[in-house]
């Protein structure tokens, strides 16, 4: 990241158990998320292992699109990018549209079942 921000965070010390404040900078925050993010990355590598070989094209082409909180991460489009070798953008309204894909879901679960994961079936 070029610019290196910081921001005053606000919130009770677990310590003194009084309010207090603290300025954390993007520097810290990178390397609080880190592991985190690294899984992310591991995770999406383990799903495009997965993508049969008729659908990587499409992949190539079009990229991957990050929804939800996690795609305002800052620098985090461009690691994606650099990391898988893929387009990668953020959906448009990325904060709701998790929600309201679920949504779609619920009400058409008889499209959607099949591809829905079973967390207490074994995989294959």
């Amino acid at each position: 990241m070029a610019t290196e921000l910081t921001a005053t965070v606000r919130g009770r010390n677990l310590i003194t158990g009084l309010p207090g404040s603290v300025e954390v900078s993007s520097i810290e925050i990178r390397e609080a998320i880190s592991a985190s993010v690294k899984i992310i990355i591991d995770t999406i590598r383990d799903a495009l292992d997965e993508v049969p070989p008729e659908l990587v094209s499409d992949l190539l082409d079009s990229g991957i699109c990050l929804a939800g909180g996690g795609s305002q991460i800052l620098g985090l489009v461009p690691r994606l990018a650099e990391e898988l070798n893929l387009r990668v953008w953020i959906a448009d309204d990325p904060m709701t549209c998790v929600a309201r894909g679920a949504g779609i879901v619920l009400e058409n679960l008889d499209l959607y079942e099949k591809f829905l994961v079973d967390l207490d079936r074994p995989s294959n």
